[in-house]
């Protein structure tokens, strides 16, 4: 026996199959909000009696925070959560922020390192999402609809309906929407039309669904796609100019008359120039010769 584990010793080193192993049993967990969960953790006695072992969590808003460091519940999961067994994890509520992937990671003083992950999926049921749905479009114009749940959990998938009828998600595969001019997304919930035509008129509403619950939809809103109106834009000018006209003649009829204030005249000065001196009673141009001079 004694030389099967040193075979065994020598075959693991020979190979590089490190004996430093962390597991868990519960890879995968799905529990409804409020509940309490385990979360399991594992590792080798190879790691010695001085070995440290960490939590951690991330998720889409969290590159990674610590809920273990040094085998201490850190102060922010003190409250509502556990360490028992010396590495399980266990949470006496969850709430949908606790979504994510924990990790399990215990290292030695000989430098060997090995890790294990639980994802945890807190189920919460859809709520009734939010619709953006045009009231009128322009035909050929591009529009888009939108429909949004940011409570669910997992993140629902988004399903359209016009007039009752669910439309596939790629319209192309079914002979009676060939025609259709929409592009669906089901993960982000947007129905867009690149160039609407009047064919795409009608009662549109958006449902949410996942497996935590029952689905959720939007209250139904008409979108009614409209040819442009020539005929309108012309009058609409026509009258526009037509009251342009009748307000150049208003003014001109009130100045006629007398209704508004006339402009007064303005005065104009008129240059005097300086007296000449006294005792002269002619102007220089007008200079005669009054004495003789004797010379």
């Amino acid at each position: 026996m004694r030389g099967f584990v040193s075979a065994l010793l020598f075959f693991s080193a020979a190979t590089g199959v490190s004996s430093f192993t962390v597991n868990t049993n519960t890879p995968n967990l799905r529990i409804k909000e409020n509940a309490g969960v385990d979360m399991s953790c594992s590792y080798s006695a190879d790691f010695g009696s001085d070995a440290r072992l960490e939590w951690k969590f991330k998720d889409k808003k969290h590159s990674q925070i610590l809920v273990v460091f040094d085998g201490q519940l850190t102060e922010a999961y003190k409250s509502r959560a556990t360490l028992y067994g010396g590495s399980n994890l266990r949470f006496t509520k969850v709430t949908r922020e606790d979504t994510g992937e924990y990790t399990c990671e215990v290292s030695s003083s000989k430098s060997q390192f090995a890790e294990a992950t639980v994802q945890l999926t807190v189920l919460v049921p859809p709520s009734v999402p939010l619709c953006k749905i045009p009231h009128s479009v322009t035909t050929g114009k591009s529009t888009m609809l939108t429909c949004f749940d940011g409570d669910a959990s997992p993140p629902p998938v988004y399903k359209w309906y016009k007039d009752g009828t669910l439309l596939p998600d790629d319209p192309s595969k079914m002979p009676q929407f060939k025609n259709a001019t929409y592009k669906l997304d089901p993960k982000t919930g947007n129905l867009e039309f690149k160039s609407a035509n009047t064919m795409d008129t009608g009662e549109y509403y958006c449902e949410a669904v996942n497996d935590a619950g029952p689905s959720q939809r939007c209250k139904a809103v008409r979108m009614e796609i409209r040819n442009v109106n020539t005929g309108g834009i012309v009058a609409g000018v026509i009258i526009a100019l037509l009251l342009v006209a009748l307000l150049i003649f208003g003014v001109w009829y009130a100045k006629k008359k007398g209704y508004l204030p006339r402009n007064k005249p303005r005065s104009t000065a008129v240059y005097q120039p300086p007296s000449s001196y006294a005792g002269d009673e002619e102007d220089d141009g007008d200079f005669k010769q009054k004495s003789s001079f004797v010379v």
